[in-house]
């Protein structure tokens, strides 16, 4: 069992350079994970950064120079945020408040609809175990409440954290495009020599990329999908359109789970505005007609380059990296897979190996 272990090690560990690698990731994992909260703002910035920075190269392509092309993207960048948080926040939040206030009369209406299922499968459900999941229905919804209104004072006590970020981030971001080259090539001196570093800057340019393409094609998806659904849902009279349609956007995050996840408030806001009427059943169908042009044509376009994953690797990917980083691992869930599909491109093989040994 020792010289299995022996060779094993041998033949995966014997190139410095795959030992560099796998150093450079570890501390990378750990500096996320330890201090993911203190750099919050920097990570951010990185995202928002990568972003913005194929818009920024368009700029140096028409000759314009890096630092008014910066300053021009930032600013226009900021003035989009400005616009949504100032324009589509308060429908959101209005939104938001309508439907709380609804959510008693749709418990009622479907306490009331499910009440008639005794009536016709009486040996299957009784009234009183109806009465009693709505009773557990009610006290999760009362202690859902509860938590919602415990985070929102939690949170809005930290205005000053909030004020900081404003004011970080946006400068983050400025200067970590402005001064891409020289912040990468500040990094690179305290690496290995270029030699010895080979496989690292293999890996980064491949993952590099990857992750560049991937934010950028994700927030397109994300604002192609909600503007296409908030069209569909709006057209066809859907109570909470707006709403409904941000979390049918925000659900591309999560590769396959959120669209399922987000079917049901779909579903339910139509049953308790329609019924099982015609209406209901347009809706649902063509809210499906997004769903596969989204999964089908949006999606390969905009990822042809990017995920070259086996469904079950990224759904393994979304649930280990959200269990370690919550939403920020989950959005990042399929460029982490992306950066370990390509270590393990890149890594050493058996015969590479057995090439580098002298003959017997």
């Amino acid at each position: 069992m020792l010289e299995i272990l022996k060779s094993w090690y041998r033949r995966n560990f014997s190139d410095p350079q795959a030992v560099i690698l796998v150093i450079f990731l570890v501390v990378l994992f750990a500096i996320v994970l330890l201090l993911g909260d203190i750099l919050a703002p920097v990570l951010i910035a990185i995202l928002f950064a990568y972003l913005l920075d194929g818009v920024v190269s368009v700029f140096e392509g028409w000759r314009v120079p890096r630092t008014l092309a910066t300053s021009v993207v930032v600013l226009l960048f900021l003035l989009l945020c400005l616009f949504l948080f100032l324009g589509l926040v308060p429908l959101l939040s209005q939104q938001v408040t309508q439907l709380i206030f609804q959510i008693p009369e749709m418990a009622a209406r479907f306490q009331e609809a499910l009440l008639k299922l005794p009536e016709l499968y009486p040996s299957l459900i009784t009234e009183p175990q109806i009465h009693d999941i709505f009773a557990q229905i009610r006290l999760r919804i009362t202690s859902l409440g509860q938590a919602i209104v415990s985070f929102s004072l939690t949170h809005a006590v930290n205005v000053f954290t909030i004020a900081i970020y404003v004011i970080l981030i946006p400068i983050l971001v400025f200067f970590s495009l402005k001064d891409k080259h020289r912040i990468v090539d500040w990094m690179t001196q305290f690496l290995p020599h270029e030699r010895e570093r080979e496989l690292s800057f293999q890996v980064w340019v491949e993952v590099d990329q990857k992750i560049a393409n991937y934010i950028r094609g994700k927030f397109i998806e994300i604002a192609i999908v909600w503007a296409v659904t908030y069209v569909t849902f709006a057209l066809m009279g859907l109570n909470f359109s707006l709403l409904l349609s941000f979390l049918v956007g925000i659900s591309v995050i999560i590769p396959f789970v959120g669209a399922i996840a987000v079917t049901l408030p779909v579903a339910l806001i139509a049953y308790f505005q329609w019924g099982l009427a015609a209406q209901f059943w347009y809706l649902l169908l063509a809210y499906q007609i997004i769903q596969v042009l989204d999964g089908n044509a949006l999606v390969p376009i905009l990822f042809s380059e990017v995920v070259n994953l086996h469904p079950v690797a990224i759904i393994v990917a979304v649930l280990f990296f959200g269990g370690l980083w919550g939403v920020w691992g989950v959005f990042f869930a399929i460029p982490l897979a992306t950066l370990v599909q390509a270590v393990l491109n890149a890594w050493p093989r058996d015969d590479d190996f057995e090439e580098t040994q002298p003959p017997g």
